[in-house]
């Protein structure tokens, strides 16, 4: 019997070269789906008789509604051993097994110094003017001195406030459980929320979303900044409250913005941040490198071929 198997949201075309699909044999069937299929009918005729899902991170939801409209459903895998977009308890009832895989734990934490080095130092506006045929089309700002402001202090904002550290940056941070102690294990300074954001020349966002941390930053936060600061965000964009980010950027309220997470994902090509000039966009590639395909989807690999033998592996809605 053919075990057929789909593997979503490949927008990249990496996933059937990230890992060996050709060793689970000629009983397998793959099919990938590289554009995003939008709204639940159109997933649930698009994956109407498929054993297997590979779904990536949070990209496509399978709430309750989606799990029950797939009776064919038997094996579910996401990205991550974590995915708040899983309803894990209406697959358990449905009898699909949900398995999860490993990640790496620094591709974000590189995205967002990426974004800060180019809003510093004017790399998208150089890059324009240099092939449009001009020369020195913009004035970078200095790092050395200025304040960097930590939302969030666990790994990844650690990863990014230690460079800031090693450049000569002032490195202060906030979140509502930050120890003073973890403050000092990290060597930075722990100040209080409006302090963080009246004084930082950047802001990097390293945050989970949850109830607690859902619009955060909202107009009065960013009205405490500089109109020379930045903010960056490459965790979750309902942690901003995006119509305020929109008219602080239109208004220079603050210079500019570093973006990797949106409310709706893909991005609508009419989005009003596409407009914005002091908008610096990428799209939710601050987790996606060459080496965590290879992982993500080698383990994903590994998923099935387990399932396949009676023995699922990383099983993230067993029984309690």
């Amino acid at each position: 019997m053919t075990t057929r198997i789909a593997i979503l949201d490949d927008y990249q075309n990496a996933a059937l070269g990230a890992a060996d699909w050709d060793s689970l044999g000629s009983d397998a069937e793959i099919e990938v789906f590289n554009d995003y299929i939008e709204g639940e009918d159109a997933v649930a005729g698009a994956l109407q008789g498929f054993d297997v899902v590979v779904g990536m991170r949070e990209r496509t939801p399978f709430p309750k509604s989606l799990i029950d409209r797939l009776p064919d459903l038997k094996l579910l895998i996401t990205t991550g051993m974590r995915n708040l977009s899983f309803d894990l308890g209406a697959a358990r009832e449905r009898g699909v097994v949900v398995s999860g895989t490993s990640m790496l734990g620094y591709p974000a934490a590189e995205h967002a110094l990426a974004l800060i080095f180019a809003l510093f130092k004017k790399i998208p506006q150089e890059h324009r003017t240099m092939h449009e045929g001009g020369w020195q089309g913009a004035v970078s700002e200095g790092m050395n001195g200025k304040t960097l402001g930590i939302l969030g202090l666990g790994k990844l904002g650690a990863q990014v406030a230690k460079v800031g550290l090693a450049l000569g940056m002032n490195v202060i941070a906030w979140s509502q459980n930050l120890t003073g102690e973890r403050c000092a294990d990290v060597g930075v300074t722990p100040v209080g929320k409006d302090t963080l954001f009246a004084e930082s020349d950047v802001i990097s966002v390293h945050l989970v979303l949850s109830d607690r941390t859902k619009a955060l930053i909202g107009k009065p936060e960013l009205t405490l900044m500089k109109s020379s600061a930045y903010l960056v965000n490459t965790s979750r964009g309902p942690i901003v409250d995006e119509s305020a980010l929109i008219e602080a950027l239109a208004n220079n309220t603050i210079a500019g913005a570093g973006i990797d997470v949106y409310d709706t994902e893909p991005l609508p090509k009419d989005h009003p941040l596409r407009g914005l000039d002091n908008a610096l966009l990428t799209g939710h590639t601050g987790y996606v490198v060459k080496e965590l395909y290879a992982v993500a989807y080698g383990e994903a690999l590994e998923n099935i071929q387990a399932w396949m033998k009676g023995a699922p592996v990383r099983v993230l809605n067993e029984a309690p």
